[in-house]
């Protein structure tokens, strides 16, 4: 079990997807992503949801971190949902084609079917979405990313510049953790149980200040770093972490190619047949 791993690996696991090159999961991702933004129709939505979760499974994240993101996504995008009906409460008519009136409030507030449906389309594609993220940020290295983005020809500029991003958040969590540490010794009182929220949230700004400092001197030591080793001199360069393709990198090859080719057709279609109204529904028949 990998109890230890973080939201942002700093070394590659054991698992099938943690040994797959930073080239194949990059391409992999941006396929399915793609895919996920081309498409509202659940029957194909669906099934990509259930391959996520059974992705995430298997990489065998810190489920206590995981369940707790989680939890958070589920009610930011419910109460997304539940604000999109309070301002149209048929919205379901533009999107769907349709409106099968199932309650109603008054002559303003009611619920039909095509909106429930359509709700339903939504939050399960923002869930979809969610978990593909969260398999790809659990199974990939900083390094990896950034030898991935260069495989699909980003500037290795700016992969490097991704790559040190993510590699210096958890430094900025520990320097934060470190610094409120230091600022409680001295008095500051950051207790729920002996100070309210309001106060806490101001004496937590004024971690800010350090952290800052603190992140501006290390940004400065990296660059200066960086430029006596004559980054950014070469047009091309390679990476560390990226390895020779292995056995699951070969599988995955015509796997991530069928889903690339299958947003293709999805947009393709969809500037073909230009569709009346953006979600299927099963008991709709589109125009």
């Amino acid at each position: 079990m990998q109890d230890d791993r973080l939201f942002i690996n700093v070394k590659p696991g054991k698992t099938f997807l943690d040994r797959l090159t930073g080239k194949t999961k990059v391409r992999t991702f941006f396929s399915l992503i793609f895919l996920l933004i081309a498409t509202w129709d659940i029957r194909l939505i669906v099934p990509l949801f259930v391959l996520f979760i059974i992705a995430l499974i298997s990489i065998r994240p810190n489920w206590k971190k995981v369940w707790a993101v989680l939890g958070f996504i589920i009610l930011v995008n419910i109460f997304n949902l539940l604000l999109m009906w309070l301002v149209e409460p048929d919205y379901g008519l533009n999107v769907v084609g349709g409106s099968t009136v199932l309650w109603r409030f008054n002559s303003f507030y009611m619920i039909s079917a095509e909106t429930m449906w359509y709700f339903l389309v939504r939050f399960t594609k923002f869930m979809a979405t969610f978990l593909l993220s969260l398999v790809f940020i659990q199974s990939i290295t900083p390094s990896e990313m950034a030898a991935g983005l260069y495989s699909v020809k980003v500037p290795y500029k700016a992969c490097t510049i991704v790559s040190i991003a993510f590699r210096y958040i958890p430094d900025i969590a520990r320097d934060y953790q470190n610094i409120r540490i230091s600022m409680q010794a001295r008095g500051l009182e950051l207790d729920p149980r002996k100070a309210s929220l309001m106060t806490r949230l101001k004496q937590n700004v004024t971690i800010l200040a350090p952290l800052i400092i603190t992140s501006f001197d290390r940004v400065g030591n990296i660059a200066n770093a960086m430029d006596l080793r004559g980054f950014g001199k070469k047009k091309i360069r390679t990476y560390y972490s990226e390895h020779e393709d292995t056995k699951g990198d070969r599988i995955m090859l015509p796997v991530y190619t069928i889903f690339f080719l299958l947003f293709v057709a999805v947009v393709v279609c969809n500037i073909v047949t230009h569709p009346a109204y953006q979600v299927w529904c099963p008991w709709i028949t589109q125009p």
